[in-house]
């Protein structure tokens, strides 16, 4: 794999520095890698909203069990989810104006000329030469063939393989070949047509090896893979893995992460050293590479820097598998992922859904909230946490909490897990008035805390602190009950109606986002709240304003099942 100033080529051909005209040559070679593999996968980012999952053949198939990392795109123009998409999206005018699609639309097509576009390809055909085997799903991944770093591969869906033979070839000759007419089809990289798939990769005989290592057993027919996308919930129209194998290479990141910072040992508790950075720009192979940062990392220098903190080995060991899907879903886009639980220790003491629940309790008009819920604990479980972690600054952190306590006179941890209770929100409410803050200050903020906690307790902890903190904070220093939560606020009639408490679960824009008796935590933001308050600061930007008025709502919600973290992120329009 050949370096270049912006990042390895894995299209090209493994091999000796070539000249300037070389180097320009294989530039044009990028193109095809652009319209064959990767780009399919960039369109996710580009065409997201009108890409969507369709049933039948998935990359997953033509990927070997020992894929330790994988992202696939679905491009299909069939798929249920695309006209309800591009109607979403239509209501936005900045994509209306800028992005002038129809339901009909070939994707591939749009996709092919916006890569071509800058002049690449010249002379290509897309109905002639490349829709006749071009398929609609694509992938990207890292494949464990036994050597010391996984291949980097791509694989692309064919409709016909002969077709797909010869339209390669074509995209090589049009987009790749030498201006002086030569063969350089083999700066190209390698690539195989197996069945369904083509198969791209460095070299044809990494190539080979793929299609041969997916002969013993094939990604999508791994057990693993099969777990934590299932955790990751239905299909959709993009996906993401990583599976438990990828962990060992986390250990070589951790290792190389200080030296690329460029900070001393020093700095990172003995944990790196500065790097030659001449020697990084200077890099043409990936093996000139790694030599520069040999001297600093070779154990025979003297220097312990190459070694892992046993802490965050102990996180990679643990480390079991994720997943995420992408999705499209009655006029809302939705992110779900699942992570293996490495930190159980930790994970503990956020495993309730008070903090959810305290959320939903809130006034039906909140415009946004925070809420999470904290076991008794969890103070010094985190203290622990970051001294095994930054175990060089273990007397540092013991130091600032003594520093805080003779400072402010609280004691930790007791006076700390007071003040947060079982479980804790912040919220906002309605009557959002920018100019009024900017001029009066947070105290012109509807805003407040509610804590699920003995108010008497914690008024006594704030107490302490009342005469420290600065005046226009004092409203908050002031703990009033209501409705089984002690309430904090800086205006009274936002702390009456917290005192009060209301039904936000049970609304509309509040079902549609957040996980439905599932979520522990809950970060919540209702845009139609407060005559569409996000409109309303921003009207004095016209183009901004038109273009954030389709948001409904948005949330993230985390809970956490055994030896899973779950999550999702949901946007939602009118």
């Amino acid at each position: 794999m050949s370096m270049s100033p912006g990042g390895p080529e894995y299209l090209e051909g493994s091999g000796p520095t070539t000249s300037a005209s070389d180097n320009d040559n294989r530039k044009r070679l990028i193109a095809l890698g652009a319209i064959v593999a990767g780009g399919a996968v960039v369109a996710g980012g580009a065409w997201a909203a009108t890409s969507f999952f369709a049933t039948g053949e998935q990359p997953a198939e033509a990927l070997p069990a020992s894929t330790v990392a994988y992202m696939s795109v679905d491009l299909d123009p069939s798929g249920g989810q695309k006209i309800e998409a591009i109607r979403t999206l239509r209501k936005f005018p900045a994509f209306t104006d800028e992005i002038d699609l129809e339901t009909d639309d070939d994707l591939r097509e749009r996709l092919f000329e916006e890569i071509t576009s800058s002049g690449e390809c010249q002379g290509l055909d897309y109905a002639e030469d490349v829709a006749p085997w071009l398929g609609s799903r694509a992938a990207v991944a890292a494949v464990d063939l036994g050597e010391d770093q996984p291949a980097p591969v791509a694989v692309v869906q064919v409709t016909d393989a002969g077709a797909a033979e010869e339209g390669v070839q074509t995209l090589i000759d049009t987009c790749g070949g030498s201006e002086e007419g030569g063969d350089e089809a083999s700066d190209v990289g390698g690539w195989t047509v197996e069945g369904d798939w083509l198969v791209l990769a460095e070299t044809d005989e990494i190539a080979d090896q793929v299609v041969e290592a997916g002969g013993s057993g094939t990604l999508a027919d791994d057990a693993a893979y099969g777990k934590w996308t299932g955790e990751a919930g239905d299909d959709g129209f993009m996906s993401f893995y990583v599976a438990k194998s990828a962990a060992q290479y986390l250990g070589d990141v951790a290792e190389l992460g200080a030296p690329l910072t460029g900070m001393s040992s020093d700095s990172m508790g003995g944990f790196g050293e500065p790097f030659d950075q001449e020697c990084v720009d200077a890099a043409t192979t990936a093996e000139e590479l790694d030599a520069c940062f040999s001297e600093t990392t070779d154990p025979s220098s003297g220097s312990d820097n190459a070694e892992v903190p046993p802490e965050l080995q102990q996180m990679i060991d643990d480390f079991d598998g994720m997943a995420a899907t992408v999705r499209f879903d009655e006029g809302s886009v939705e992110i779900e992922y699942a992570v293996s639980n490495y930190q159980p220790d930790m994970t503990k003491f956020i495993d309730s859904d008070e903090g959810a629940s305290m959320v939903a309790d809130l006034p039906d008009d909140t415009v946004a909230a925070l809420g999470f819920s904290l076991e008794e604990g969890w103070a010094e479980a985190f203290v622990d946490y970051l001294k095994t972690t930054l175990p060089d600054d273990a007397s540092s952190i013991d130091d600032g909490i003594a520093e805080m306590e003779s400072e402010t006179g609280l004691a930790f941890p007791e006076d700390i897990e007071t003040l947060m209770g079982e479980g804790v929100t912040i919220s906002i409410g309605g009557g959002i008035d920018p100019d009024a803050i900017a001029n009066g200050g947070p105290g012109e903020l509807p805003a407040g805390i509610t804590i699920k906690g003995d108010a008497d307790e914690i008024q006594a902890v704030l107490d302490k602190i009342a005469d420290q903190v600065p005046a226009e904070m004092t409203p908050m220093m002031e703990v009033t009950e209501g409705d089984g939560y002690a309430v904090l606020a800086f205006q009274d009639d936002y702390r009456g109606k917290l005192e009060s408490g209301g039904d936000l679960g049970g609304t509309d824009d509040y079902g549609r986002v957040v996980e439905d008796g599932d979520a522990q935590s809950v970060l919540y933001v209702n845009f139609d709240a407060d005559d569409n308050w996000l409109v309303r600061v921003t009207d004095d930007m016209p183009e901004v304003s038109e273009n954030l008025e389709p948001l409904s709502a948005f949330a993230v919600s985390s809970w956490v099942d055994d030896d899973v973290l779950h999550g999702k992120l949901e946007l939602t329009t009118d």
